[in-house]
């Protein structure tokens, strides 16, 4: 069993004690303990990383391209973010990260209809960009099927 994030930048802390981290992929690694997975947010395959991660087809300002993939990924994550260092991370580190952290706090016990609030409280105050991304973190886990890509 490995450690889990200690409070820093980008760390976010959900109700139920879990911790992901948050980051940009534009910008430097931060430093200390590396991550054991990563969710990685973007339009194209990210560059290869020394742990163990997923990536997400899901471009910039939209929606993941398999949104009912993207939401098992995320409840995965979660998981596994209860025993290990789990980043979510996107270009910029705000649009889509910041949609998949609400997604997360929605999993952690976060009201649907709070979890963008939140995750700008505890993030970043820009995070979630878009329309689509906030009806999207409403719809993750309310027993609704995702919405379509086509409506990113």
């Amino acid at each position: 069993m490995t450690v889990t994030w200690t409070p820093g930048p980008g760390v976010v802390e959900m109700p139920d004690g879990t911790r992901l981290r948050g980051r940009a992929l534009r910008e430097p690694l931060p430093g200390g303990l590396a991550p054991d997975y990563g969710v990685y947010l973007l339009g194209r395959a990210p560059d290869p990383v020394a742990w163990d991660s997923t990536w997400l087809r899901w471009p910039d300002f939209r929606l993941p391209t398999e949104p009912q993939r993207a939401v098992d990924v995320l409840r995965a994550a979660h998981a596994r973010a209860r025993h290990e260092r789990v980043e979510v991370a996107c270009g910029g580190g705000r649009g889509r990260t910041g949609t998949a952290l609400a997604c997360l706090a929605v999993f952690a016990g976060v009201p649907p209809q709070d979890a963008v609030d939140y995750v700008r409280a505890a993030y970043h105050p820009r995070a979630v960009e878009t329309p689509f991304q906030k009806r999207f973190v409403r719809r993750c886990s309310a027993g609704r099927p995702p919405l379509p890509p086509d409506h990113g």
